[in-house]
């Protein structure tokens, strides 16, 4: 099973220069940096530049692209819990 990444996802993360995760909230698959959101030994890892994309392993079931539209905002994150 391979998750492709968007060409904008990729370039957030390297402009950026931190790690990033797609976990599971209540919106469905959430973009968040690991700041956020700590990676698991079970999650799937995926090279971006220098930094690591971590994918849950319950949502890489569900998803075969990572895209902007999964990126979590500050606002959202207060109002809805990442798990």
């Amino acid at each position: 099973m391979e998750i492709a990444v968007d060409d904008d996802v990729k370039r957030l993360i390297m402009s950026e220069g931190r790690d990033y995760r797609v976990c599971t909230a209540c919106s469905g698959p959430a973009l968040v940096p690991t700041t956020v959101k700590r990676p698991k030994e079970s999650d799937i890892k995926i090279p971006v530049g220098k930094n690591t994309l971590y994918i849950s392993i319950v949502q890489s079931r569900y998803i075969r692209r990572v895209t902007m539209d999964m990126l979590y905002s500050s606002e959202e994150t207060e109002y809805c819990s990442v798990f």
